[in-house]
């Protein structure tokens, strides 16, 4: 099996790209690089049997209903009291709420915060992976999931706050290791101890391994709806260890 990881930023130089090869007992970092184009991510995720794009995949669906009606004059504002509420409603989609309850994290908001410039070029790509016009799931069904590599590292248990900062991704580097000794860095292990943007991308691809294996949450039926518009953020749902624990056909080859 083949996961890629995505950190996506709205620029080229701040994006990173892993590739990781899992086998029996082994996962490999094959390939990873920051400062890369959508022709290389869409390459990537091509060769990929599952790539998790940190990034969301779409905005809250009454934001998009607000900007629509705004658009025509005819928005009908909060009731007296429910003015944060419904401002809350438009910020964050469901699963960043589901996020939140899950784990205490809050993920940036889509509709609000500059994360939203990434959000942009994420639609770009996916429609990019889909050059026959059938829309590809923001729910993860498809070859794309989105993850939140903060998240994942709060559901194995390491270090998910603070470690951007100077000299402290090196730290969450060498806990990662020893937590999973069946991951291989190799050359790259400097990169990740140097750039928090390429250990994200690494995480990324831990994510999308562990969604690709069914040890990853999935939307609810009654979540589904919302997920298929606005995306929804895959948290892993076991150890580490079950990402090697549970070996594939594919992985025996």
């Amino acid at each position: 099996m083949i996961t890629v990881g995505v950190d996506l930023a709205a620029a080229d130089e701040r994006s990173g790209l892993a590739v990781v090869t899992w086998s029996a007992g082994r996962a490999v970092v094959s390939s990873l690089s920051v400062g890369v184009t959508d022709a290389s991510i869409v390459a990537a995720v091509r060769g990929s049997d599952k790539a998790g794009i940190d990034s969301p995949l779409g905005w809250p669906s009454a934001f998009v209903s607000f900007v629509t009606t705004h658009q025509s004059g005819s928005v009908t504002p909060p009731s007296s009291g429910d003015g944060a509420a419904w401002r809350r409603r438009l910020a964050y989609r469901m699963t960043d709420e589901v996020v939140r309850s899950t784990t205490g994290l809050i993920p940036m908001s889509v509709s609000a915060d500059r994360i939203g410039h990434a959000a942009f070029r994420a639609a770009g790509l996916l429609a990019l992976l889909s050059p026959s016009g059938a829309p590809l799931s923001r729910a993860g069904d498809d070859v794309v999931v989105e993850v939140y590599p903060a998240a994942s590292l709060f559901c194995w248990g390491l270090t998910h706050r603070g470690y951007k900062r100077a000299g402290l991704a090196s730290d969450l580097v060498s806990a990662l290791l020893e937590s999973a000794p069946w991951l291989s860095l190799g050359p790259f292990e400097t990169l990740c101890r140097r750039s928090h943007d390429a250990l994200d991308a690494v995480v990324a691809a831990l994510a999308a391994r562990a969604a690709a294996i069914g040890q990853a949450s999935r939307p609810s039926p009654a979540q589904l709806a919302a997920a298929t518009t606005e995306g929804w953020i895959a948290l892993p749902t076991g150890p580490l260890a079950d990402l090697i624990r549970q070996t594939r056909v594919e992985d025996r080859s």
